[in-house]
């Protein structure tokens, strides 16, 4: 019976204390990523992400989020982002995202054989209209099947003036 009770509290303090500081961010506008089946990122799936801009004068900062595991085959990893604006208007950029150094250590916070990177992507840009922006992730490598990569995703938040 004590034992439940313990669970039970340390559950209930970890909620809180996850709810407590997820929400201590306050530049944060976006931040979600997608987890990819079987850890594994088929280059036919594309990722995207839906954000709502309604401040039009602030200036952001834009991150690419990437969750690999510790035997991922590369130290980077090549992404195309794909951006449609509001009016229609599509950009699509390149991006390396470095996620080992020269001597293959890997990069980011890492928990045992799990690794985070918050990859810088665009910095003090201002989105000039309001409404809805789609980002999607591609992975440019030259594997179809990109193997250990868990999770992508975009962060979004406002720049400190």
């Amino acid at each position: 019976m004590k034992t439940i009770f313990k669970f039970k509290y340390l559950l209930f303090v970890s909620v809180g204390l996850l709810i407590l500081f997820s929400s201590c961010d306050p530049n944060r506008v976006f931040d979600e990523n997608e987890t990819l089946p079987e850890n594994v990122w088929d280059r036919k799936n594309k990722l995207p992400f839906n954000v709502t801009i309604t401040d039009t004068v602030s200036l952001y900062n834009v991150f690419i989020n990437v969750r690999n595991a510790d035997g991922y085959p590369y130290g980077n990893l090549f992404l195309f982002i794909h951006s449609t604006f509001p009016n229609g208007q599509k950009f699509t950029d390149t991006l390396e995202c470095v996620l080992a150094d020269a001597n293959g250590k890997w990069l980011g916070d890492g928990i045992g054989d799990i690794y985070d990177n918050q990859i810088p992507f665009k910095h003090n840009v201002r989105f000039r209209l309001a409404g809805n922006y789609t980002f999607e992730l591609e992975q440019a490598m030259r594997l179809e099947m990109l193997p250990l990569i868990m999770d992508a995703g975009i962060r979004i938040e406002k720049a400190k003036q």
